[in-house]
């Protein structure tokens, strides 16, 4: 069985279509190129200036001495990954056939543009409007939010992958969004180790669940109302 995090990317991925241009955040989702089928391509973007990134190849060292302890020799492969290649979350990828970089500003202008078919992305809350608060983390100093607020606003569907609870203990699922808003209305779907949730009709919709898992057990860690679809899918878990 995977662990949440891998549960969580493995189901994003299901969601993903052949041809689709999709911008992966920080955190869970970049997990998510490790699942696509193979025979489906997905045009996999990253807002630091990458199109065509395919799975993660390894961790980013701070430094080239790092770099030169770990390696023997430069890799410069599609499957090794190269030092200056990496992911928004600074971590070595290899691209796929046709892939690309540029920088931040035509990064930025796809995103503003409504070029993306999709945006996943992690978040800290998501309430029963659809409203997201993923930058501002309590007790923690940040520089802001980050290309968060673009990205939301400029795809045509907005993923949340995250997981179901903080590490506290608390709903990241509630009623209200107690902290600051990244954007409001904006989410599509949720996907947790435990369910995912599609706004229908503005409603937050349970239209799958891990296996095992009852109706209360799911309302019983969710600080809001859902409401269950008609035929309720199985999560992959393995």
């Amino acid at each position: 069985m995977l662990d949440n995090r891998n549960i969580i990317a493995k189901n994003v991925a299901a969601m993903l279509h052949d041809g689709d241009f999709v911008n992966l955040g920080v955190g869970i989702p970049t997990l998510v190129g490790s699942y696509i089928p193979e025979g489906t391509t997905v045009l996999l973007h990253g807002e630091n200036g990458i199109i065509g990134q395919d799975k993660i190849a390894g961790r980013a060292f701070d430094n080239d001495t790092e770099w030169e302890k770990a390696h023997s020799k430069e890799l410069t492969t599609s499957k090794e990954g190269h030092k200056d290649l990496c992911n928004a979350g600074n971590e070595y990828v290899t691209l796929i056939p046709g892939g690309c970089c540029f920088d931040s500003s035509i990064s930025f202008a796809m995103a503003r543009g409504g070029h993306l078919d999709a945006t996943v992305l992690g978040a800290l809350q998501v309430d029963k409007h659809g409203n997201l608060a993923n930058w501002a983390v309590p007790g923690k100093s940040v520089n802001g939010m980050g290309g968060a607020m673009d990205l939301v606003s400029g795809a045509k569907k907005v993923i949340v992958a995250m997981e179901h609870c903080s590490k506290n203990g608390e709903s990241k699922i509630v009623d209200e969004c107690t902290m600051p808003l990244t954007a409001i209305g904006c989410v599509s779907v949720i996907v947790t180790e435990l369910c995912v949730i599609e706004f229908l009709d503005g409603e937050p919709t349970v239209t799958a669940m891990a296996p095992g898992l009852t109706r209360d057990e799911l309302l019983a860690k969710t600080d809001t109302a859902l409401s269950f679809a008609e035929n309720i899918g199985v999560m992959a878990v393995e």
